[in-house]
């Protein structure tokens, strides 16, 4: 990109926002980050980029984040998979992205590279590999979330060439890596082995690990290289449940668990679970859907962001040793008596 383009990223301090925020300005490109608050906006305060406020579920706002912008990168959205939050992970992932698509074409953005997920692909039979398709249809997935992501994918792909806007969407499986400042799902899981709350593996299952510097790398490439109206998948290699436990141990320098639960024990435990989850507001990283997506195929092909990105995906087993160092650099170590005060004070609730 040359020294005059300017990019707006929406999202820039979930998992994969601030990953892409730090490589756009490791590579000098001058960055705007779209906040929702100043909660939000002092988390990037102390980076080289420009923070406006804005919302992707208003319209006006983004319009004014979007000014004098050559490519938008929109990562904004929510990742809930627990129940009862259907309307406003429709309101956030389908009519942000399309009042994204809006006010980039009112602000004449060139590019807009759209992050998906491969969640919007219906699992195929016996393990085929999965390949990147032409059309999403939200109607054969399961889940909010899925749903959601697929159609404002569909709606992104439609758009591209419209008022002289070109779009790319980018979909990455299951990230994991550094700068989890909101604790994901995996990332839950493993600040809850680190506690020793882990000591099992599961006997079932598996799912496709990407770390997110390399899915920040491909939406970068894909900005610079990617072909107009069309997606790439950014993964790694599948592998169990039980293998990416063991890569947590090899990290710790511990031997890894030798009792391994199965599937029909974990659904026995998932209403306990369920009421853990609500009591410690703690990120669930089991439930009912996230169990049939650990059993569903994840054989997912980075061959198309290989070829056009020159995408390279690290091993999982460097992504989780430098996932756990950071959690200890920023958070303290987990089994420190002050670091678990710390984060029970934070999950109380502020009285007004």
């Amino acid at each position: 990109m040359s020294d005059n383009t300017l990019s707006v990223i929406t999202g820039a301090t979930g998992h994969v926002g601030y990953a892409l925020l730090l490589d756009l300005i490791n590579n000098d490109e001058k960055t705007r980050v779209v906040a929702i608050n100043e909660r939000d906006g002092e988390r990037v305060a102390d980076l080289d980029c420009e923070i406006v406020y804005g919302d992707v579920t208003k319209l006006d706002s983004l319009e004014k984040a979007f000014e004098g912008a050559d490519i938008v990168y929109h990562l904004a959205g929510m990742v809930e998979i627990k129940a009862g939050y259907e309307d406003i992970i429709y309101k956030v992932n389908v009519q942000g992205t399309k009042n994204v698509v809006e006010a980039c074409k009112k602000c004449g953005v060139k590019k807009l590279v759209y992050m998906s997920s491969v969640d919007t692909y219906s699992p195929l039979p016996n393990n085929q590999l999965m390949t990147e398709l032409d059309h999403y249809d939200p109607e054969i997935l399961e889940g909010a979330y899925a749903k959601t992501k697929a159609e404002a994918t569909q709606y992104v792909l439609d758009s591209n060439g419209k008022d002289g806007l070109e779009t790319v969407v980018i979909q990455p499986s299951a990230c994991i890596g550094p700068y989890d400042i909101n604790v994901s799902s995996i990332g839950e899981m493993v600040r809850m082995y680190m506690e020793g709350k882990f000591p099992v593996s599961l006997g079932f299952g598996g799912y496709n690990f990407v770390d997110v510097r390399d899915i920040a790398y491909g939406t970068r490439m894909a900005a610079k290289n990617g072909k107009p109206g069309e997606c790439y998948i950014l993964c790694g290699d599948a592998m169990t449940v039980d293998d990416f436990i063991k890569a947590l141990a090899a990290s710790e320098h511990k031997k890894p668990p030798k009792i391994k639960l199965g599937k029909g024990f974990i659904e026995a435990l998932l209403p306990i679970m369920n009421v853990y989850y609500k009591i410690t507001n703690a990120t669930p990283f089991l439930t009912e859907y996230s169990v049939r997506k650990l059993v569903s195929n994840c054989n997912f092909s980075y061959a198309k962001a290989q070829k056009d990105l020159d995408y390279h995906p690290m091993t999982v087993q460097q992504s989780v040793t430098d996932m756990i160092k950071w959690i200890r650099d920023n958070e303290g170590d987990p089994k420190d008596p002050a670091v678990k005060k710390r984060k029970k004070m934070a999950k109380k609730p502020v009285k007004s």
